[in-house]
């Protein structure tokens, strides 16, 4: 009889485990987030970005984000969100490219800090995914992040994937992209303390290039002592976009076209002249670094008063 019982409870608990699969608590439900409703013509967009580059300031140091900071100064963040919902898609149409990048970069990065200071904190999500491999803390707890949340830009609806995947890919020829948008993790390139403008965009992916390139811990390691590589693992998810730009340079020819691409794009904004010639004489062998999920906050911060 008891263990009969017993029998009884485990089928019990993993029938509610598996229900608890499918329901999602409140601050994981797929919101759909709406902005800017009235359109402005483009000559009224500050290209400038001075609201957000002020709260970049305030609350990006050292890569690491002040989340509280960002709820704190909520109504002056909102103000910044309406203006990227505000745009009117005919008028965008007649901005640079330079404009254009610029306005989708910082959209995709605050866009995810939205996501983020509208379910913080962060909490365990009864998923497979939140129970048996994200910390508690990650932006992966947040179901549907990147594929159902919708935010208003350029008078369209569109997800973080949308921007990512169907804009930023697919629409410029620039996989320094890659470099400049944050997921809101540790492992993901440094989210600037500054908004990207169109005057200074070509220096701003150079700089965030070199950032990532020369961190050891997300970027690129390179170990002279066995050989070995490790590249961020962004470059095994999307190396094939450097190749246009990058892969034609036959530095390394003992290498698949995507490794050569991503050879070339690192030896390009390596600072150590020494690692760069290592890179260039040696047979490599190429691995991937581990992705640090947990999120990219300052554990410290405090809003400040007011």
């Amino acid at each position: 009889m008891k263990q009969r019982t017993s029998k009884i409870g485990f089928i019990a608990i993993l029938a509610i485990f598996l229900v608890s699969l499918f329901i999602q608590p409140a601050q994981n439900s797929f919101t759909i987030i709406s902005y800017g409703l009235e359109e402005v013509k483009s000559e009224n967009f500050d290209h400038s970005y001075s609201t957000y580059n002020s709260l970049l300031n305030k609350y990006v140091k050292n890569a690491k984000v002040n989340y509280e900071g960002f709820i704190d100064s909520r109504a002056e963040f909102k103000t910044f969100l309406k203006a990227l919902g505000s745009v009117n898609e005919n008028d965008y149409e007649g901005w640079t490219e330079e404009q254009k990048l610029a306005f989708w970069i910082n959209a995709y990065n605050a866009f995810t800090i939205k996501a983020i200071i509208d379910h913080y904190p962060i909490k365990r999500s009864f998923s497979l995914v939140g129970i048996f491999y994200a910390p508690s803390d990650s932006i992966l707890q947040i179901k549907g992040v990147w594929t159902k949340l919708q935010f208003r830009a350029a008078g369209k609806m569109v997800t973080l994937d949308e921007i990512e995947h169907e804009t930023l890919r697919k629409k410029f020829n620039e996989p320094r992209i890659h470099m400049a948008i944050n997921c809101a993790s540790i492992s993901c390139p440094d989210l600037s303390d500054e908004a990207y403008v169109p005057e200074r965009l070509e220096q701003q992916l150079a700089q965030a290039s070199i950032n990532f390139i020369n961190n050891p811990d997300k970027g690129v390691f390179v170990n002279e002592q066995n050989g070995k590589v490790k590249f961020s693992k962004i470059f095994k998810w999307f190396g094939d976009d450097f190749i246009n730009n990058y892969g034609s340079k036959k530095l390394f020819n003992n290498y698949s076209l995507k490794q050569n691409a991503v050879l070339n794009f690192t030896t390009n904004y390596l600072e150590s002249q020494q690692t760069k010639e290592y890179l260039m004489n040696n047979k490599l062998k190429i691995d991937y670094l581990g992705y640090d999920w947990h999120l990219n906050e300052q554990k410290d911060a405090m809003p400040p008063s007011s």
